[in-house]
């Protein structure tokens, strides 16, 4: 293994992460709140499509770089059986945080997800934010809990 390609890539992975998952929180935290004091449903969903389509975009590019670097750090480290050892319970919450934001992202948002959240915020928009609102809170909390895992797992805390 080379120690400096290794470094690298774990340095390009938690790039990837913070601007993935604090986009994330900037989304919960803030966008979505924001946009749920608009007392016209129209402009709701008109600037949540406009800026979502833009943190879209960068979301589907972080969570692949994510991704791609944390499969070569377990490729290089020899790593894949950790998946079989309890110990490193986090790495299987990132992981599955991964696959869901990436099943979102890639699969379910371009085939139905899209329009099916624009046909609910048209029907009835204070409901679908909230539910768009939870759900952003639920991932979101999964998220902090992986990185709180790794940060103290991968310094050798034992939980």
């Amino acid at each position: 293994m080379n120690y400096n390609e290794f470094v690298i890539a774990r340095i390009i992975h938690i790039l990837a992460v913070v601007l993935w998952i604090g986009g994330v929180a900037f989304v919960t935290t803030v966008l979505i709140p924001s946009i749920r004091r608009d007392k016209i449903p129209e402009n709701r969903l008109k600037v949540f499509e406009g800026l979502e389509g833009k943190f879209g975009f960068q979301a589907k590019v972080t969570t692949l770089i994510t991704g791609l670097s944390g499969a070569y750090m377990l490729e290089v480290m020899d790593a894949w059986s950790r998946y079989t050892d309890m110990q490193f319970w986090w790495l299987h919450l990132m992981t599955l945080v991964w696959a869901i934001f990436s099943i979102v992202l890639f699969v379910l948002e371009p085939l139905f997800l899209h329009r099916w959240f624009h046909q609910q915020a048209t029907k009835d928009s204070e409901r679908a934010f909230s539910v768009l609102q939870i759900m952003h809170i639920v991932l979101l909390c999964l998220s902090l809990l992986a990185i709180i895992g790794a940060m103290a797992g991968s310094h050798g805390y034992k939980f």
